[in-house]
């Protein structure tokens, strides 16, 4: 509110123009703000635990940046808690952007979110994370208001009421189940899915592509989701041996940590992914690949990195506060690794579930069904082994998005 004062109250005026109230937050750490904030920039140090007067008396803005991305998401959410506020938008340079989309990203999806920034022609990953943030371009610095940048703040203006008037009206939905897929689990995931929803589910589908397992993970933490259809663990394989489509490190704790009932599998544990051929690692070279089309080089997984993906599942679901059971496909856990296809490899899969069943906790369910994981036969087994461990009536905690404020 002190370097980009200006814009931001031409764009709360035109919010305001437009029927809604403006609750403005300062996170500026230089001059005096140009704006009357609602939140002063010395509580949102104080949220972050920090004395703002030595904070600005430094004038490190490295600090000052880093002060305020911590406690701009505590700020925030204590308004979403206290039902405060409907939608966010900010505008800024880097610090501005650093510091807006880190609060943004704390905030839960559904939630509208709009950043204006310089950056948002670049890589937006960093700062838009798995959350439903929209980046859009101010073309020219935000640095002052002149006929280009009053165009485009206009808009952006029109946006974020447009996205807040547009809110879904509220409904008694359905109780959520989370389900990964790939291509190559696509057959179990949409038999089981149709067995889940005529059960009363509404399942969510997430692409384990790295952005989807990480952001499947996001929504189990939410609290919303009543159980967990994780057959395609894929992302671990690139996660352990260095391809491109890695959920992290976490992946597979959100639902262990929070007791939510999960069924897990292996499902194209057998692969790595890459892009075209001329990026794999020189590292690679004399690996069984399959040309999955010519922006996916997928690379088999050997027996030795199959026994440690088995022993990292195993690992994460011993974590499990609930219930989780785990179900193997004894005969391929992806299209190209069952018999005939170009992955086909029993000794890797015997070296996956060996791993996988030496270190897993001991009371935790497993079956081992003889069969493919795209096998009827496979889906509907944990279709029904998620229905068991599901309460009988259904129920699961819903969030609702309140009435329309600031």
């Amino acid at each position: 509110m002190d370097t980009k004062g200006d814009e931001h109250a031409f764009v709360a005026d035109l919010i305001r123009q437009r029927g809604h109230r403006v609750l403005i937050i300062d996170v500026g750490t230089l001059g005096e703000p140009r704006l009357q904030p609602d939140v002063t920039r010395a509580e949102v140090a104080a949220a972050a635990g920090v004395d703002f007067a030595p904070l600005a008396a430094k004038q490190d803005r490295g600090e000052s940046v880093t002060t305020m991305s911590r406690g701009a998401p505590i700020v925030l959410m204590r308004l979403v808690e206290e039902k405060r506020i409907d939608g966010v938008i900010s505008l800024g340079g880097g610090g501005g952007t650093a510091i807006a989309t880190a609060a943004m990203r704390a905030l839960p999806v559904g939630l509208p979110k709009l950043m204006v920034s310089t950056l948002a022609s670049g890589n937006v990953a960093p700062y838009v994370g798995v959350k439903d943030i929209v980046m859009f371009p101010s073309v020219v610095d935000v640095a002052g208001l002149n006929r280009i940048s009053r165009q485009l703040l206009a808009r952006a203006a029109g946006a974020i009421c447009g996205m807040v008037e547009a809110a879904p009206p509220v409904a008694a939905d359905k109780p959520i189940l989370v389900a990964s897929q790939f291509g190559n689990t696509t057959a179990c995931i949409e038999q089981a899915k149709e067995t889940l929803e005529a059960a009363g589910y509404e399942v969510i589908v997430f692409a384990a592509t790295g952005t989807g397992g990480r952001t499947m993970e996001s929504l189990i933490e939410t609290g919303l989701v009543a159980g967990v259809f994780d057959i395609t663990t894929t992302e671990w394989a690139d996660e352990l041996v260095g391809g491109v489509l890695t959920a992290g490190p976490k992946r597979l704790e959100a639902a262990a940590r929070r007791g939510v009932p999960a069924v897990v599998s292996t499902g194209c544990l057998d692969m790595v992914n890459f892009g075209p051929p001329d990026t794999v690692p020189a590292k690679f070279a004399g690996r069984k690949f399959y040309q999955h089309n010519p922006q996916v080089t997928l690379m088999r997984t050997t027996p030795e990195e199959c026994a440690r993906l088995g022993r990292i599942l195993a690992e994460k679901l011993s974590l499990s506060t609930g219930p989780v059971t785990v179900l193997l496909p004894l005969r391929g856990g992806s299209v190209i690794s069952a018999p005939g296809g170009p992955f086909h490899d029993p000794e890797a899969d015997k070296a996956l579930y060996a791993g996988l069943k030496s270190s897993l906790r001991k009371d935790i369910a497993l079956k081992e069904l003889d069969c493919t994981v795209n096998d009827p036969d496979f889906a509907a087994a944990c279709a029904q082994a998620l229905l068991d461990q599901l309460p009988p009536t259904g129920v699961c905690a819903t969030t609702q998005f309140p009435k329309q404020r600031e």
